[in-house]
C-alpha cells in the first residue's frame, strides 16, 4: 500500500525536483561561462588554471599531483598539464617527494601566491556581484541546503 502510493505522487514531486535541478544547472552554466571569461580578459587565464591555483593556494606546503586530481575530481592528465603550464609561468613549482622519486608535489611560488590573492579578491567580488540580490541569510540558507544535499548524496555512493 505505501509503495503504491509513494508511486502515485513520485511524478508530480520529480517533476518538481527535475526543474529545480534544471535551474541549478543553468544557473551554474551561466554563472561558470561568466567567470571563464572575466577570467580571460581580466587575468589571461582560465577557470581550470585558476581552480589548480585555489587549491594549491589552501595547502601552502604544496600537494601530491595524485591528491590534487583526486580534490578538482578530474584525471591526472589534465592536471599535469595544467602545471606545465603554470610552472613555465613561474606559478607553481614541482619538487620530488622525499623518499619516492616517482611521485611529486607541486605548491605555489611566492609570485603565485601573490598573484592568485589578487585574482582570489577580484574573483569574490565578481561572484558577490552576481549575487547581490541574495542577502547573507538568504546564502547561508541556500548554502546549507545544498550542503545537506551534498552530504545526502556522497553517503549513498
Amino acid at each position: 500500500m505505501v509503495a503504491a502510493r509513494h508511486a502515485t505522487l513520485a511524478p508530480q514531486q520529480g517533476k518538481e525536483r527535475l526543474r529545480l535541478w534544471v535551474r541549478i544547472l543553468r544557473v551554474s552554466r551561466l554563472i561558470e561561462a561568466e567567470l571563464r571569461d572575466k577570467l580571460k580578459t581580466e587575468f589571461d587565464t582560465t577557470l581550470p588554471r585558476f581552480d589548480v591555483m585555489a587549491a594549491l593556494y589552501r595547502e601552502p606546503d604544496g600537494m601530491l599531483m595524485s591528491d590534487l586530481s583526486r580534490y578538482l575530481l578530474v584525471s591526472n592528465g589534465n592536471v599535469t598539464g595544467i602545471i606545465d603550464r603554470l610552472v613555465a609561468d613561474g606559478f607553481v613549482v614541482r619538487a620530488l617527494r622525499e623518499g619516492d622519486r616517482r611521485t611529486s608535489v607541486v605548491s605555489l611560488t611566492k609570485t603565485g601566491r601573490t598573484f592568485f590573492a589578487k585574482m582570489a579578491a577580484v574573483h569574490e567580488g565578481w561572484v558577490n556581484a552576481r549575487f547581490a540580490d541574495i542577502d547573507e541569510d538568504e546564502a547561508r540558507e541556500l548554502a546549507s541546503v545544498l550542503q545537506s544535499f551534498r552530504s545526502n548524496w556522497e553517503a549513498e555512493t
